[in-house]
């Protein structure tokens, strides 16, 4: 059983900003769409490491707003592979304690793909080992604008004050309303941008930038995350305390 200590050093939350598939497919003269499939088998090693680490919450970027700039047959086959692995990929997951869980617009998606998710969500929401939150449709500054909606149309309805407005009432009208807010934020392939990810939530969490492409980050590497994780020394804006304080 992990100590006080150990349990203050391993990330409750931990989210991922997966780059580099279509890197990893470039440089092997491979099409696009080929990375992704490649970078399914990072997502199960991740999760496989979460797992097995203590990890209670695991975020995964996996299609931003954005990523309906790309080439429609990319955006098909992208679509195609999620449909194919959330539906093969539930029964274990419910096996091993895994709960489904999606943050972002889903109105854009077919019919086929929120069947899919809904599906996912209602076979495994009895799971509690680890939450798996698939960032979909997804963009930080959409998700505070639709907040904004919300509180907007509260205070239309005569529900909220608009003196009430705090943090704690944009973090409730927020997708991750539910969730801790993530203590580290990997990306990989070497870029150091967020990319519209978990902006407000992401304020005090830890970065953590790797060089790796995604279909290339092993457990290994997730395991050298949480080393990392472990050195850092989290403060939140205050001052170190000292044995003298």
């Amino acid at each position: 059983m992990a100590t006080t200590s150990e349990q203050k050093r391993t990330p409750q939350h931990v989210a991922v900003i997966m780059d580099g598939n279509g890197r990893w497919a470039e440089m092997r003269g491979k099409e696009r769409c080929e990375g992704h499939v490649a970078g399914v088998e990072s997502v199960r090693t991740t999760l496989r490491a979460a797992l097995r680490n203590g990890v209670k919450y695991l975020t995964l970027y996996t299609f931003s707003t954005e990523n309906w700039g790309r080439p429609a047959a990319e955006v098909d086959a992208l679509m195609e592979l999620f449909c194919r692995c959330v539906a093969g990929e539930t029964p274990e997951l419910i096996e091993k304690g895994v709960r489904i869980r999606m943050i972002g617009d889903r109105s854009r998606f077919s019919e086929q793909v929120r069947e899919a998710l809904s599906e996912a969500e209602r076979l495994t929401a009895a799971c509690d080992r680890l939450t798996l939150i698939l960032a979909l449709n997804y963009s930080s500054r959409d998700e505070i604008t639709r907040a904004v909606r919300r509180l907007a149309s509260e205070v239309a309805a005569g529900s909220l004050a608009p003196a009430a407005i705090d943090e704690t009432a944009i973090a409730r009208a927020l997708d991750t309303a539910e969730y801790p807010d993530p203590d580290l934020v990997i990306r990989t392939s070497g870029e150091c941008r967020l990319s519209n990810f978990l902006l407000w939530q992401a304020s005090y969490a830890e970065l953590l930038f790797t060089p790796v492409l995604w279909p290339d980050f092993t457990e290994e590497e997730f395991d050298r995350a949480l080393e990392e994780y472990a050195r850092r020394d989290r403060r939140f804006g205050l001052v170190k305390q000292t044995a003298e304080n």
